[in-house]
């Protein structure tokens, strides 16, 4: 049985820059989360979700780690990875929310200012995620 392979679109130097910053960040963060920055990432773990708040820590880092390292190690799975990494963004979304509504200070978001500016990034994630890795397609003309 013959499987038939679809290309994976070509990205401009500029969404391969962004990938690769992007890929770089996820593995810093990831590192962070197994590392020095685990009591910070702890005040993100929503007080409701009914598991250990450093497993949670350890088990995005890790997942962190792993995308970081897709984005930058397995091109030819970019677009695949870039979904993933999305996904991810918006599954840990309720943690950011969870961060302004309970009022926890952590990296610097020490108002509810700062806090609620931040959940306006995620979505900015998001696009770049798809943008950077050719998941989110051109407009065709």
């Amino acid at each position: 049985m013959t499987r038939l392979l679809t290309p994976t679109p070509p990205t401009t130097l500029t969404q391969t820059l962004a990938r690769v910053l992007l890929g770089s960040a996820m593995v810093f963060a990831g590192t962070g989360h197994l590392t020095f920055l685990r009591q910070d990432f702890q005040a993100q773990v929503p007080t409701w979700l009914p598991l250990n708040r450093d497993f949670v820590v350890l088990a995005s880092g890790v997942v962190e780690v792993g995308l970081g390292a897709a984005l930058l190690a397995l091109p030819r799975q970019r677009v695949t990875v870039g979904w993933v990494l999305a996904a991810f963004y918006v599954a840990i979304f309720p943690g950011n929310i969870s961060q302004y509504v309970s009022h926890q200070s952590a990296f610097g978001l020490d108002t509810d200012h700062k806090r609620l500016i931040r959940l306006f990034f995620q979505p900015l994630l998001v696009l770049w995620a798809l943008w950077s890795t050719g998941a989110w397609p051109k407009r065709r003309r």
